[in-house]
């Protein structure tokens, strides 16, 4: 018997045992709401899109698009999600080294138009929660007294490292993960990263420009210079595609030198012995 057979085992017979069949019935599909939920008047959402393409958006997301007087978004946000509405859309997207606007004044919108009736949908890339800032607009949304309802998205963090076919854990590879932000808010600061660990997987947000520097971190906390790291850019797009090197050759490099090696942002860098395997890859155009 193997460990499955003993985490399963079979039925003894003659208590409670079902006969086995070729012709069971498939298990009831749980059907997609019929009548959804719009959105409400002088209300936010904050909708994760998910990661890259337009349809890894959850079907609730996607409803309450469809209702929007306004939809805010961000600039990584496909937007086939919302050209075709007829909402007005306002473009509050931070690229690397331009910001369109300060947080501060992306909130001041919300809660404005919020005040004036409107509903509204703020559209964040991956989940709006994890390194996107939505908890501070849900913050400073509650503060000013406006409704505020948070729909999780699919994080990049997880799903662009799938799309590029690398596991973040592995049977017998890796049985953890940690996610971390590759973009301090000064250079001067340190980052947030872990001690080696070999079961260890480390996924990096936001750090193209900074990968010279968070990988000499990871030196410096035991990492070995040989340990597989892959950066997976564009996840989801027709444009993707895996650039696979190891940590040493990318420590101390400035964003020229990562540029060279085909990496532009935006990319999510996989470090750990899982940044080495490439299992089945989902097409990002299909």
């Amino acid at each position: 018997m193997t460990p499955a057979d003993e985490e399963h085992p079979p039925p003894t017979p003659g208590v409670n045992a079902t006969p086995p069949s070729c012709f069971e019935a498939p298990p009831a599909q749980v059907p997609l709401p019929t009548s959804p939920r719009r959105c409400e008047p002088g209300k936010v959402y904050l909708v994760g899109a998910g990661p890259g393409a337009a349809d890894l958006i959850t079907v609730r997301g996607l409803h309450l698009l469809e209702s929007a007087d306004v939809v805010v978004h961000d600039a990584l946000v496909d937007p086939a999600l919302y050209q075709h509405l007829g909402a007005e859309r306002i473009d509050v997207g931070k690229r690397s080294g331009d910001h369109t606007l300060p947080q501060d004044e992306i909130c001041e919108i919300l809660i404005r138009l919020a005040r004036e009736g409107r509903r509204v949908v703020r559209l964040k890339g991956g989940d709006p929660f994890v390194l996107g800032r939505g908890s501070e607009e849900a913050l400073a949304l509650r503060e000013a007294g406006i409704r505020c309802e948070v729909v999780p998205g699919v994080s990049s963090a997880l799903a662009v490292p799938a799309l590029g076919g690398i596991p973040v854990t592995h049977r017998g590879v890796a049985d953890a993960f940690c996610v971390v932000s590759g973009h301090p808010r000064d250079l001067d600061d340190a980052f947030t990263l872990p001690r080696y660990r070999e079961r260890l997987t480390v996924v990096v947000l936001m750090g193209v420009r900074t990968a010279g520097l968070w990988a000499m971190e990871l030196l410096a906390r035991g990492w070995p210079s040989e340990t597989p790291l892959a950066f997976v850019v564009w996840g989801g797009r027709p444009e993707q595609r895996v650039v696979r090197t190891a940590l040493g050759d990318v420590a101390g490099r400035g964003p020229d030198d990562i540029q060279a090696i085909g990496v532009a942002a935006p990319a999510v860098a996989v470090i750990g012995s899982v940044a080495a395997l490439s299992a089945a890859e989902r097409s990002p155009a299909g």
